[in-house]
């Protein structure tokens, strides 16, 4: 028997406002107004707000109510550009919640004095395209080459099957 619906469109106002389900607030949502102009697109990542300009991950954007220490804008970069962001951003520092020193996601931090001024700063940077912010998601760089192990073994059983194949068909039937 199937189950009974509810169909929501006949409830009562009062109650076809309460199913809906309430939108998330957009932390920091002055960082998104000043990349406007780039169309900027954003997708939900780590319980925070992951900000996309074209096929690169530019920010992410973070006010949680516990677990504050990283509150605020991400900056996708890596290790190479840390000085130099530094100097234009001197509140700058890793994200610990991935309890790693030193990471490639640099936070300019809510509780910052220049917290607001930094992040518009940030806008103009990403603006401007500069190289030191952005990454494009999945491009990352193969640490030991375990990868490059893995698609090795790969291609030599192919190769090895193929020479089995070629094998069995060469010998007289």
């Amino acid at each position: 028997m199937p189950k009974a619906r509810r169909n929501s469109a006949f409830l009562p106002p009062e109650d076809a406002f309460l199913a809906s389900k309430p939108r998330k607030v957009v932390p920091h949502e002055f960082v998104l107004d000043a990349l406007a102009a780039l169309s900027p697109w954003t997708r939900a990542m780590f319980g925070c707000l992951a900000v996309y300009v074209g096929d690169k991950i530019v920010l992410i954007l973070r006010d949680k109510r516990d677990q504050t220490a990283d509150n605020g804008v991400w900056l996708a970069t890596t290790a190479e550009h840390h000085v130099s962001l530094r100097r234009d951003f001197p509140n700058m520092r890793s994200i610990q919640v991935l309890g790693k020193k030193v990471t490639g996601w640099q936070v300019l931090p809510a509780d910052a004095t220049d917290f607001e001024e930094a992040a518009l700063r940030a806008c103009e940077f990403i603006i401007a395209r500069d190289p030191r912010i952005g990454k494009v998601p999945g491009a990352r760089r193969a640490s030991g080459s375990s990868v490059d192990r893995k698609s090795e073994g790969l291609k030599q059983r192919k190769a090895s099957k193929s020479a089995t194949k070629r094998r069995a068909k060469s010998r007289p039937q």
